[in-house]
């Protein structure tokens, strides 16, 4: 299995950044992660508020911990509310179950780490994440 270098997470940043620029997107705070949820990168728009830290991390934290994007955890929490709410006492209260939480996976379909990005509506989010993670090579599960 591959591992998100630091390198490959500044890039991800970069162009999710710049998708979100593109688009016309709100100031986005972009996190990545690696396989065991440590922190590989963080970037905050300039214009971003200052929370916004905690959310992306969230956001990715709860992808990675869970084995499933934002919108599965969404979905999960629509139809089993306390499955997620216990989720996120076993996590600290990390979990952020809200599209924008993106899995990273590599060539063999591995997950190799999570994006989070906050910034926008959930959905554009999304879009900016997948963008900055297909620009690298690598496979997105949104």
């Amino acid at each position: 299995m591959t591992e998100i270098s630091l390198d490959t997470a500044r890039t991800i940043i970069r162009e999710t950044i710049s998708k979100g620029r593109a688009e016309g997107f709100k100031p986005l705070s972009v996190v990545v992660l690696d396989t065991g949820g440590h922190l590989r990168a963080f970037e905050r728009e300039d214009g971003a508020s200052p929370g916004r830290f905690g959310i992306a991390h969230g956001k990715a934290y709860g992808s990675i911990m869970l084995g499933m994007a934002g919108r599965a955890q969404m979905a999960r929490a629509d139809q089993q509310a306390y499955f997620m709410a216990a989720m996120n006492g076993v996590f600290g209260g990390n979990v952020v179950p809200v599209p924008g939480g993106v899995l990273v996976r590599d060539a063999d379909g591995s997950i190799i780490g999570a994006v989070g990005v906050t910034g926008d509506t959930s959905d554009n989010d999304v879009i900016a994440a997948v963008a900055g993670i297909e620009a690298v090579g690598l496979r997105a599960e949104e």
